[in-house]
């Protein structure tokens, strides 16, 4: 397999990279799925960006800052800020159908989000990540230089350290100097064949990891693969700790991470207790909990709502916006309004229940502006990249501005780049493995990896619970290293052997943050220290 680029995963940012890429290089999409499972396709509030001129550039990097909790990188949040309006306008040129407002400037309807001081939200109803998604995944699969490969799972990237040899299955990188990224193995989850993907630029664009989380809304497939790979490749990893809960996910038996979208808040929801608080139903709470009531950034929502759930012994809390006409709520909220009425839940009569769950994933692969890692001819774009622009705290609707700006960055700097002669790379070796004995291993232990993580390492984080957690991991990676080792790989022990290492970096930089900051809250460290430094951790390269 012979590419010029080979992207892993099918979101926007690494459609988008193709996507630019694809008139003058030979480009492979990897993903793991279909080409629409990836949590892009999910996203329900919109886009933002300045595309109004009673908003301005200063007021929208203003707001990301004061999200990001001191943290955000200022030149980072500049350049994408500053970029907003050509992403949207080359969306636009690509036909994704935003939802049209005649009475606005540029003829799209802007709402507005948690955070946000002004309406800069482009969106498609509530469901604008799935037609970003879809216009962009015609584009792709019309597109001849463009060779997709669903249902595909990297395992890991090759770096010339490994060229000397065999590359033996379960064998571990030792970095000699400094290595360059030369393609990437990858299992056809089909066949169960192990492929030798070569090319010039490898972009890792898998998405986050909150699969690693008991509860999140995230699809199946966020399991940190890309960051994990990264990792193991030699790549530094920054800000691991701040994972944001999304404040509002709907609490319901028969309903698997469904997001009630920021935008409800925007639009005028309320957050209020429920009759089995204790006191009058319909209270309202947010606004003693900060002054900008249900507009306050996520991390401050999520916060309360745990707070009120823990003291009061509740389940759930209530999202109302049954004050809205009817009209208003199936126009502006169409997907939201069906899938609770499926479940029995008429919104424009009723509160909807709702309860924090992981949602994004600030950190991940230091990366420029270009998305180029520590590894020569390795990319990282979107979730997976750790840009600097979320900082502490991700400002709603700012993650999909971030896969197109940096997307189309990526592409600028591949194509720019001189083309060079890839040696010819080793294949798969699994002549010292045989067949799993026991695949109960990892399912237990994936469900073991996840309550830990959610018990010891959620929204409110002790030294204590983390040490706890640090303990479990390192237990749990013995065991899982052992077995990808000995046996032959599954799609279900990459997931799990990727985010047991996902696991330990956002523990190793919890541990290593002594304050309260943006996502991350210590009951040990509750203040927040004068000077707001990354936290950075460097894989050992012996």
């Amino acid at each position: 397999m012979k590419f010029d680029v080979a992207i892993v995963g099918s979101g926007l940012a690494g459609l988008s990279v193709a996507l630019h890429l694809a008139q003058t290089r030979k480009v492979a999409i990897i993903s793991k799925r279909a080409l629409l499972d990836g949590a892009s396709n999910w996203a329900q509030g919109g886009i933002a960006a300045v595309l109004d001129s009673g908003d301005s550039h200063d007021q929208h990097f203003a707001d990301t800052l004061v999200a990001g909790a001191g943290l955000c990188d200022e030149a980072a949040t500049r350049y994408i800020v500053e970029h907003g309006r050509e992403a949207i306008e080359w969306l636009i040129e690509q036909g994704v159908p935003f939802t049209r407002d005649a009475t606005a400037e540029l003829g799209f309807h802007l709402t507005r989000e948690g955070g946000h001081s002004q309406r800069r939200i482009i969106h498609a109803a509530d469901a604008t990540g799935n037609a970003v998604q879809l216009t962009l995944e015609q584009k792709v699969r019309a597109h001849p230089n463009i060779s997709l490969f669903e249902h595909h799972c990297a395992i890991d990237v090759i770096t010339s350290d490994k060229l000397t040899g065999k590359a033996v299955h379960g064998g571990a990188p030792h970095l000699v100097g400094q290595p360059r990224c030369h393609g990437l193995y990858v299992q056809d989850e089909q066949s169960g064949k192990v492929l030798t993907f070569e090319a010039e630029h490898t972009v890792l664009a898998t998405g986050g990891a909150g699969k690693v989380y008991l509860y999140t809304t995230n699809p199946d497939t966020a399991t940190g693969d890309g960051i994990a790979m990264a990792w193991r490749a030699g790549c530094r990893v920054s800000n691991m700790e701040f994972i944001q809960f999304h404040p509002t996910c709907l609490y319901h038996p028969y309903a698997k991470s469904f997001l009630i979208t920021e935008a409800i808040r925007g639009e005028g929801g309320l957050l209020k207790l429920p009759a089995e608080a204790g006191i009058a139903a319909g209270t309202r709470f947010m606004p003693a909990h900060d002054e900008r009531g249900e507009l306050a950034p996520r991390d401050v929502v999520a916060r309360a709502i745990d707070f009120e759930m823990k003291k009061r012994g509740l389940d759930y809390v209530h999202l109302d916006i049954s004050h809205q006409s009817p009209e208003f709520l199936m126009e502006h909220f169409p997907t939201i309004y069906a899938r609770c009425l499926e479940l029995g839940i008429d919104i424009t009569k009723e509160p909807i229940p709702v309860v924090p769950a992981v949602h994004f994933t600030c950190g991940g692969v230091v990366t420029d502006l270009a998305g180029r890692t520590d590894i020569p001819g390795l990319y990282a774009v979107g979730e997976t990249a750790c840009t600097g622009l979320h900082g502490a705290n991700r400002l709603a609707s700012n993650s999909l501005l971030e896969c197109v700006v940096v997307g189309r960055a990526c592409a600028s700097q591949i194509a720019a780049a001189p083309r060079i002669d890839n040696p010819p790379l080793p294949p798969w070796d699994e002549s010292r493995v045989t067949n799993a004995d026991e695949e109960v291993v990892i399912a237990h232990n994936w469900d073991e990896l996840r309550r830990f993580m959610w018990n010891y390492v959620g929204i409110v984080r002790t030294t204590k619970r983390l040490e706890r957690a640090q303990h479990r991991i390192a237990l749990l990676k013995e065991e899982i290293d052992e077995y990808y080792r000995n046996f032959r790989i599954t799609h279900d022990l990459l997931e799990l052997r990727n985010l047991v290492d996902v696991a330990s970096l956002i523990v190793n930089s919890a541990l290593s943050r002594r304050e309260s900051r943006g996502l991350h809250y210590s009951r040990d460290y509750p203040d927040t220290l004068p000077k707001a430094l990354p936290s950075v951790l460097t894989p050992d390269r012996r």
